[in-house]
C-alpha cells in the first residue's frame, strides 16, 4: 500500500478578476500512518523551476487513508509569465521516513488551462470536496470528474442526512461551456484526457450534516466513488462552549491576561462563553461600562459577538460584580433573575443568574443559563431549585437543548455536586469526555459510591446540559493552564463541544 497517491490534478487559467491567473490544484490520498505528517507536492512549470507546494489536511478516507490538498495561485504580468504546463512528484514524511510517488519515474504532467486530469484507471472522482458546512450555508454544491470513455447515462449523487436512515438521490448535471462558465476557462468539457465534469447540489437546508458518494450508471454497470468506503462527509462546525470566572479584576498583568481571553476565543472560535466575576468600576453603584471587564474582553476579539451582562452584588469593596454570556449568534432571549433570597448589594450571597436563548445553526434554539453560585452552607441548595425552576418553564418544545453553566462552588463529589446529580436533569459534560467511566457510573448505572469516584477532582467550574437536550458532547478541554494559553484567573476555563443527536 502506497503512502501517497494522486486523486486528482487541475489546472485552470482563469480571468475572473481580470488579468490571467493560473490555479493549481493537487489532491492526495495519505496513508494515516503518524499523526504527524509533512505532505507536498514537488512541481515545475515550462521554465524548469523545481519548488514545494505544502498541502493541508482536508479530512479522512476510508482504509485508514486521508485526504490533503495542496494548492497556489500564480499571476500573469509584463514581468512574469503563467507556469503553464506543469509536471509533478508527490511527497511525505512520516515517523522519519520519506515517501515519493512520482509516477514511476517519469512524474505527472498536466496541461495548462486543461481542467481536471485523473490517474489512469479512475473511473469516477469527488472533487472540489470541502468538509466544511458554513453557518448559513442551504446546499451543497458537488463537483464529479468523469472518465468519458464510460459514456454515462447518469451521474448522481446518493447522500444522507440522518446516518442513512433516509436516503435519496440527485443527479448530477453535464454542460460542454462548464469552465467557461465556472471560471472564464478555455479547459474544454471533455477535455484532451478524456475526463469529463458533471456538477450537481444537495439541499440541506438546516441539516447539521450530509454524508454521500458520487456515482456514475451506464445501463446496468455503475461506478462510484464513496471515499474508499467512508463516504464524503459534510458538516457544521461544532457548537463550542467556554466557562470561565474571570476573578474580578484581581489577577497581575490584568490588561494582558484579558488580550489572552479575547486572543483564544477568537483562535477557537468559541461560540457561547459564559463568565463569572464579571467586574466594572463600582461608581456609587452606577457602574462603568468602559471599564466592564467583558467590554473589553469583546472589543479585541477582533469579530462582533453579542454581549449580555448584568451584576449581583459589590465585589472586593470596589467593583460592580456580575456574569455575563457572549455569544457568536444573536440573542433572542435574555434575562437575568436573582436566585438568591437576598437582593441585597452589598451582600455577597446575593446571586443573579443572566439567560439567553440563540439559534445555533443545524441544532435549533438553545438556552443558555450563566450562573455563579453560592457554596453549599451558603445558601446553594435553594439557589440551585430556583435556577432549575426557571430553566425547567423556559424549556419549552421548540428549544432543542438548556445548558447551565458557571462557578457552582460545589466540588465534584461533594453534597452540592450530589443535589445536582439527585436531580436528574442535568449531566456533568466535561466529565462525560473526559472520563466516561465515572460519567456512567454517577448519571447512567448511579453506582452506590459513585462520589469516591470523584476523589481528586478539585473542579467546582462546569457545564451541565438537560438530559433530554438534543446536543451531545463531543470533546472538552481544560484552557488558560499553564501549558494552554496561560493563566489568566484563579480558575481555569473549561471547554466542550457540542453536536446535535
Amino acid at each position: 500500500m502506497s503512502a501517497i497517491e494522486l486523486l486528482y490534478a487541475e489546472n485552470i487559467i482563469t480571468r475572473r478578476k481580470g488579468a490571467p491567473q493560473q490555479r493549481l490544484t493537487f489532491c492526495l490520498l495519505v496513508e494515516n500512518r503518524a499523526y504527524g505528517k509533512e505532505v507536498a507536492v514537488r512541481w515545475a512549470g515550462e521554465t524548469g523551476d523545481w519548488q514545494m507546494l505544502p498541502a493541508t489536511y482536508v479530512g479522512p478516507a476510508g482504509d485508514n487513508r486521508e485526504i490533503w490538498r495542496a494548492q497556489t495561485w500564480r499571476q500573469g504580468d509584463a514581468h512574469q509569465s503563467l507556469p503553464g504546463n506543469v509536471r509533478f512528484a508527490l511527497f511525505c514524511r512520516m515517523d522519519g521516513q520519506e515517501s515519493w510517488e512520482n509516477n514511476g519515474g517519469a512524474n505527472y504532467q498536466i496541461e495548462a488551462d486543461a481542467g481536471v486530469r485523473l490517474p489512469a484507471a479512475t473511473s469516477v472522482r469527488h472533487i472540489d470536496f470541502d468538509p466544511q458546512l458554513q453557518p448559513d450555508q442551504k446546499v451543497v454544491s458537488v463537483s464529479v470528474a468523469v472518465d468519458a470513455a464510460l459514456t454515462p447515462e447518469e451521474v448522481l449523487i446518493e447522500w444522507s442526512t440522518d446516518g442513512w436512515k433516509t436516503v435519496k438521490r440527485t443527479p448530477c448535471f453535464y454542460a460542454r461551456d462548464h469552465w467557461d462558465r465556472n471560471e472564464q476557462s478555455n479547459a474544454r468539457n471533455p477535455n484532451q484526457y478524456g475526463v469529463q465534469i458533471w456538477t450537481g447540489r444537495i439541499k440541506l437546508r438546516d441539516a447539521y450534516r450530509v454524508e454521500y458518494a458520487v456515482g456514475c450508471r451506464r445501463g446496468e454497470q455503475s461506478w462510484w466513488d464513496n471515499n474508499r468506503g467512508a463516504n464524503y462527509r459534510v458538516r457544521r462546525a461544532d457548537l463550542k462552549v467556554l466557562t470561565l470566572n474571570l476573578h474580578c479584576y484581581q489577577e497581575a498583568d490584568q490588561d494582558a491576561k484579558l488580550s489572552k481571553i479575547a486572543a483564544a476565543i477568537r483562535e477557537l472560535d468559541i461560540d457561547l462563553i459564559c463568565f463569572q466575576e464579571v467586574a466594572e468600576n463600582w461608581n456609587d453603584g452606577h457602574g462603568d461600562w468602559n471599564s466592564n471587564a467583558v467590554k473589553v474582553i469583546n472589543e479585541r476579539i477582533g469579530q462582533p459577538y453579542h454581549v449580555y451582562t448584568d451584576w449581583s452584588h459589590q465585589g472586593f469593596g470596589r467593583y460592580r460584580e456580575g456574569v455575563a454570556i457572549v455569544s457568536k449568534f444573536p440573542l433572542l432571549k435574555r434575562e437575568a433573575r436573582y436566585v438568591s433570597p437576598s437582593q441585597d448589594p452589598y451582600d455577597i450571597h446575593a446571586r443573579k443568574v443572566v439567560m439567553a436563548q440563540v439559534d445555533a445553526p443545524g441544532i435549533g434554539l438553545v438556552n443558555v443559563f450563566c450562573t455563579h453560585l453560592s457554596w453549599w452552607q451558603d445558601g446553594f441548595r435553594q439557589q440551585f431549585d430556583t435556577l432549575a425552576s426557571w430553566a425547567e418553564r423556559s424549556h419549552t418544545r421548540q428549544v432543542a437543548a438548556t445548558l447551565i453553566c458557571g462557578d457552582f462552588n460545589a466540588k465534584a463529589g461533594a453534597e452540592a455536586y450530589r443535589h445536582v446529580v439527585a436531580g436528574g436533569k442535568y449531566e456533568d459534560q466535561f466529565l462525560k469526555i473526559d472520563r466516561r467511566g465515572v460519567f456512567d457510573a454517577v448519571f447512567r448505572t448511579h453506582q452506590a459510591d459513585w462520589p469516591r469516584l470523584l476523589d481528586g477532582d478539585h473542579r467546582i467550574d462546569y457545564i451541565f446540559l438537560r438530559r433530554d437536550g438534543k446536543l451531545k458532547a463531543t470533546g472538552a478541554r481544560v484552557l488558560f493552564t499553564e501549558t494552554d494559553y496561560g493563566r489568566v484567573s484563579d480558575h481555569v476555563g473549561f471547554y466542550v463541544t457540542f453536536e446535535p443527536h
